[in-house]
């Protein structure tokens, strides 16, 4: 049937629980600095919040293609409700250390594997006929307004009012978020959900040989890794940027982000308009280019209107950039797969990030600033765009005809 009037119910229920991930984002490294300012234990802290994702999403990509995705989402929605609920009193008893923190954020980062998993793998099914582009230009939307437009500010000011509100919120963004899966009618279940658990292991196997023959998703997974390893390494050090380098108060941080997701909103509406115009492999180079012109700026200017603005520009860019890698993935990866080949992808992108967080953390600690681990992170992908370029050159990606041909080339 045609599920293109379920994709608002999907949009919804992203949007609720990027807002409560936005606020927790902001929330989480706040309440840190008030426990430590090791930019080592700083950095850990997103380390921990992205370690799942290179523990488990190639298991959660699995699950999602063998149960009803719906359900799968809305469960894992209503379990990081309750573990922000859990952390929420421990605030508010006033027992919490750095590594409470940590557990947080380590069951959280678990639960989203799962939950988010599930919602990229519901995207072709509700789209109906609908653009892909247009689709995921508006998942992206949604989270760039939930995460930092809306969350950031919400998140800093609701932590100066007090240290516990920010918490209540995000439980309470996560819980809308499971509630309104429920008017998501009909069932959305993988191809496998019949299949014994014993394949499993095969199953693993299958998306990781699928995605490694295909010759243009190998590519840019590889690409997608490095620009998150990379990204990371300034991204990790956010907060003591903007309150160490910046001089900006807590309340502030969030506004700062703001800024950024005004960029990224941005990025969201016109990534399917650049892609008309300049096709996608510029989209991709450009958008890295962007995103390196943005984290060296910051890494060279003291403002905080110049720094926000551009954060801005990396928002922008990277969400262009995050627009066109979904598209390829649903356009290219059977229905049948998509789970366990996003697994495999996310394994790689989302479990580049600890790694790039914590060398951000040794880099700060060792160059003596954030600003200046932005620079290196900057002058560092813009050696990726150049990687970038070559890697992904002969495939025709700007025009819809010829890629066509190449979107189905495999390797023999």
């Amino acid at each position: 049937m045609d599920n293109a009037p379920s994709l608002p119910w999907l949009l919804t229920s992203s949007a609720a629980s990027n807002l409560g991930d936005g606020i927790g984002k902001v929330a989480l490294p706040l309440l840190a600095t008030t426990l430590t300012h090791d930019p080592v234990l700083i950095a850990g802290l997103s380390a921990t919040q992205f370690l799942p994702w290179l523990l488990f999403a190639a298991v959660a990509g699995a699950l999602v293609d063998r149960i009803d995705r719906r359900r799968a989402m809305g469960v894992a929605n209503a379990a990081r409700a309750a573990a922000v609920g859990v952390l929420a009193v421990l605030v508010a008893s006033g027992g919490m250390t750095i590594w409470l923190v940590y557990l947080t954020a380590l069951v959280i980062g678990t639960a989203e594997t799962i939950a988010d998993s599930a919602a990229n793998a519901l995207v072709p099914a509700v789209v109906g006929g609908g653009s892909l582009d247009g689709a995921n230009s508006k998942l992206q939307a949604c989270e760039i307004v939930g995460q930092t437009f809306l969350g950031g500010p919400i998140g800093s000011l609701a932590f100066a009012l007090f240290a516990a509100f920010p918490f209540i919120l995000n439980s309470a963004g996560f819980a809308i978020a499971a509630a309104v899966l429920l008017g998501l009618a009909g069932t959305y279940r993988g191809q496998g959900e019949n299949r014994p658990p014993a394949k499993l292991r095969a199953e693993l196997a299958d998306g990781l040989h699928w995605l490694r023959g295909h010759a243009l998703l190998r590519r840019l997974v590889v690409v997608a890794g490095l620009l998150s390893l990379v990204s990371e390494l300034a991204q990790a050090q956010l907060v003591l940027y903007a309150l160490d380098d910046l001089h900006l108060s807590d309340a502030a941080f969030g506004f700062f982000a703001f800024v950024g997701g005004i960029g990224g909103l941005i990025g969201a509406g016109v990534a399917p308009r650049l892609v008309r115009a300049a096709g996608r492999h510029a989209v991709v180079v450009g958008g890295v280019v962007c995103c390196g012109a943005g984290f060296g700026g910051m890494g060279l200017v003291r403002s905080p209107v110049a720094g926000a603005a551009l954060f801005g520009l990396f928002a922008a860019a990277v969400v262009a950039v995050n627009v066109v890698l979904a598209t390829a993935r649903h356009t290219l990866v059977p229905g049948e797969l998509l789970g366990r080949v996003l697994g495999v992808w996310r394994t790689v992108v989302w479990g580049a990030i600890p790694v790039g967080a914590l060398l951000g953390g040794v880099l700060t600690d060792a160059l003596g600033s954030a600003a200046r681990t932005f620079a290196v992170s900057g002058v560092a992908m813009l050696a990726i765009a150049a990687f970038a370029f070559g890697a992904l050159r002969r495939f025709p990606l700007g025009d819809e005809s010829d890629s066509a041909t190449a979107l189905m080339h495999q390797d023999p």
